[in-house]
């Protein structure tokens, strides 16, 4: 067995766990974190609700119209394996900038907290854009842009929609034929709706004096990588099936 089969095999099965992961019905107490969540929602200032749909709204727009994001050429003829340590690289390198850039807009209480929000999501867009360059993908193309606003999604909206989002992810090849062919008739605003109402609890918690540094130390760190790990297995999902064809 070549070192790429035993590679394949690890990959399988780890793109399984992660599927059975997703389609697990939540534990009771991430029910009530929701539940929580909403009511925190309710008394957060409308400033601080104006703030937060702006950076989601400017943040879709961008990335659906490939403005202001830089990436790399995609990576071409390197070993599954090897792709796979570099993108695990970046990830924690964003995981580790995140955390940082968190630690010093949360000791500012909520006024840097709102600061934090929109250089939060340019950091992790950016690690997506770099993601996929890495994989092979070309982010110039638009249909690849919006699979990573699908892999956004994915991490960070509730159960029912991850179960939806996961099938349209691990069916990619067929789904972005049914896209429309140009941006300006993709439906992005769905998407920023439902990414706004998802907003971690915790996340919440760094607009809050005191504690906002410890929390968007840790909050900006275990965010940035669970989108890594997303984006690290959507695009597994997809060298599977090129693998098959």
């Amino acid at each position: 067995m070549t070192r790429e089969d035993k590679y394949k095999g690890f990959v399988v099965n780890a793109v399984e766990a992660w599927k059975a992961q997703i389609r697990k019905e939540p534990y009771y107490s991430t029910q009530l974190a929701r539940r929580l969540q909403k009511k925190i929602n309710t008394l957060i200032p409308e400033r601080v609700h104006r703030v937060i749909t702006t950076a989601v709204k400017n943040m879709t727009e961008s990335v659906c119209l490939g403005v202001g994001y830089t990436t790399m050429d995609p990576l071409r003829d390197v070993p599954f394996a090897d792709v796979e340590k570099r993108a695990q690289g970046r990830i924690a390198f964003y995981a580790k900038a995140s955390a940082a850039e968190g630690a010093l807009t949360g000791a500012g209480g909520i006024l840097l907290g709102l600061a934090d929000f929109p250089l939060w999501l340019t950091l992790k867009m950016k690690m997506l854009f770099e993601i996929a360059a890495l994989y092979g993908y070309d982010a110039t193309d638009y249909r690849e842009r919006i699979f990573m606003l699908q892999i956004f999604e994915l991490t960070f909206s509730g159960f029912d929609r991850q179960r939806v989002l996961l099938e349209i992810v691990a069916d990619w090849n067929e789904q972005q034929r049914l896209l429309p062919t140009t941006i300006n008739d993709y439906n992005w605003r769905s998407f920023q709706q439902e990414y706004r109402d998802h907003i971690d609890l915790a996340k919440l918690l760094q607009l809050v004096p005191g504690i906002g540094a410890a929390v968007g130390t840790l909050v900006n760190y275990k965010l940035t990588r669970r989108l890594g790990e997303t984006a690290k297995n959507a695009y597994r999902l997809r060298w599977l099936a090129s693998q098959a064809g």
